[in-house]
């Protein structure tokens, strides 16, 4: 038997420049090419016309005083003004800070001030969520942030106006001052401890990680890619923006937020060549009653990733989506986020069974969690990768970035995995007991931390029990301190508009105690067998990480 190691190929090298040296050099070889397509705002851009656009938001961040290292927080949903300041930041050496659509009060303030935001770019609302009033009801408690813009308000035009006072020179000179190695994204991950970490990432962390990506679909000037991800999150912002502009592919957003309709939609009317989702996305895809109505005749490949994919989906795409060629992708936010994929050249077998073997200049190994050694192909251990792709670290945060990347430079994922002969890797479960809700990273002890403010709640432990449509939905076991009621409706009351919508418990269990070890360590997994007993919930070992 050999050892569960494994390490990409190099004969491609890595790209060693920043995202708008990228950007420009894209615009040069495609400049009349379609670059960015947003049919829910009657946007249709070339390459050349999306670069203007950029240009005039980076002068703008300029001219409001923005400087290299500054952060300018992002928040909203899928709209081209998000786009806009993605790229723009990067041209100026601004560091954005990815702000989840879906945070509530305390989250936003935490976000804001760790990592130090000085600007603020928002909606005023999306559906039910009301930004300008969220940042209006924690603005004494930013002490950093000096100012917001408003894209949907007379803002924005401000912003750009602003800008008409930096010139076309000033603007390079600020981007040929950047080095590509210098921090550029900044992305929340929920935190075991309670609080949120801000994985950092460089221009040569995520341009290279959408490259390597882009090549794993075999993207070109010619294709179309559908972007129905959200962008605050890896998967929407590099494997689905970057990977575009490294390679000339267009940008196509479908919508602000999920809707498989509008998805679909676009899909035949922009001819796209390449679909993106997590498993729920192709599920309700292919759940819509009229389906086969749509025209998917152009689709050839496309990524699933995020969260556990069931081996039936991945067919039913392949089948019944036109999308012979769809990849699977593994990954973490702290790696770029893609350290696997499959390729389109892999078989099926291999397509729906796997998450791939490693990208080029990336390496793998499975240890063993408890000695760190090396095991041996085909046994489980804890999934560990090392190269390009690995952050920079947790943004103010050493002993948090120390327990995650060791001395070698190794990131642990806290995954269990095993590796064939062929490396193939495989996700089989997780160390950790975080809970993937429909590609929604959620860590138990950052709900159970906010439930111990109630005062009528003692303990709290939180579980993922399965679910047929999300993967995962979050449970919780709740001990009421004594002489206290609370019901599970007006547990879930007081969550509302405090933590996000995809945190607030689905299942609530009012309990005297835990099942315990003779240590005293809470059996999280007795507590979720019996759950799944009580509720009577289909087991999803079935499924697989992806």
């Amino acid at each position: 038997m050999s050892k569960a190691i494994d390490q990409g190929a190099t004969d491609l090298p890595l790209l060693e420049e920043t995202i708008g040296a990228n950007l420009e050099a894209t615009v040069a070889r495609h400049g009349d090419c379609e670059a960015f397509v947003v049919p829910h705002q009657a946007i249709r851009q070339t390459w050349r016309e999306f670069n203007a656009s950029v240009d005039q938001v980076a002068k703008g961040l300029m001219a409001a005083g923005i400087e290299t290292g500054d952060r300018v927080g992002m928040w909203s949903p899928n709209y081209a003004e998000w786009t806009y300041v993605q790229y723009a930041t990067a041209k100026i050496g601004a560091i954005q800070v990815n702000v989840n659509p879906a945070y509530r009060t305390s989250e936003l303030e935490y976000a804001l001030n760790q990592s130090g935001c000085r600007m603020l770019v928002a909606r005023t609302e999306y559906l039910t969520s009301k930004y300008k009033e969220m940042v209006e009801s924690v603005r004494p408690n930013l002490s950093h942030l000096e100012r917001s813009v408003y894209f949907d308000t007379p803002d924005w035009a401000e912003l750009i106006e602003q800008g008409r006072e930096i010139t076309d020179a000033e603007l390079a000179d600020r981007g040929r001052s950047l080095v590509n190695t210098d921090p550029i994204n900044i992305q929340y991950t929920s935190g075991t401890t309670g609080f949120p970490k801000g994985a950092t990432l460089s221009h040569r962390n995520i341009l290279n990680d959408a490259r390597l990506v882009a090549e794993a679909c075999g993207y070109s000037q010619s294709d179309r890619v559908c972007i129905p991800v959200p962008f605050y999150h890896c998967f929407g912002m590099v494997m689905g923006n970057l990977a575009c502009s490294a390679t000339g592919a267009a940008m196509v957003i479908p919508c602000p937020t999920f809707d498989p309709i509008a998805v679909l939609q676009s899909v035949e009317d922009e001819k796209c060549t390449s679909l993106y989702g997590v498993p729920t996305m192709f599920i309700a895809e292919l759940g819509l009653p009229n389906l086969v109505d749509f025209d998917l005749g152009s689709l050839r490949t496309g990524i699933m990733a995020g969260s556990p994919c069931p081996v039936e989906v991945m067919r039913k795409v392949i089948d019944v989506m036109n999308m012979s060629e769809v990849t699977i992708a593994y990954g973490m936010t702290e790696t770029s986020p893609v350290s696997t994929q499959t390729a389109a050249t892999d078989s099926v077998e291999h397509r729906v069974t796997t998450v791939g073997k490693v990208l080029p200049h990336v390496e793998a190994k499975i240890v063993d969690p408890a000695t760190g050694d090396i095991v041996e192909c085909g046994q489980e251990g804890e999934y560990c990768t090392r190269g390009f792709h690995v952050m920079l670290g947790y943004w103010e945060d050493s002993g948090k970035t120390a327990q995650a990347i060791d001395e070698e430079g190794w990131m642990h994922s806290g995954d269990l995995a095993t590796m064939d002969e062929d490396g193939y890797v495989n996700i089989v479960g997780r160390l950790k007991d975080m809970i993937i809700r429909g590609g929604e990273n959620v860590y138990p002890r950052e709900i159970e931390e906010f439930l111990y403010t109630h005062p009528a709640v003692a303990d709290a432990q939180v579980i993922g029990v399965p679910d047929e449509r999300f993967g995962e939905v979050i449970m919780v076991w709740v001990q009421l301190e004594a002489g206290t009621t609370l019901s599970e409706d007006e547990l879930k009351a007081f969550c509302q508009g405090k933590i996000a919508h995809f945190k607030i418990p689905q299942y609530i269990r009012f309990v005297s105690e835990f099942p315990m070890t003779v240590t005293g360590k809470v059996r999280k997994i007795e507590m979720r067998e019996k759950s799944i007993a009580d509720l009577g919930l289909q087991s999803i070992a079935e499924t697989k990480m992806a």
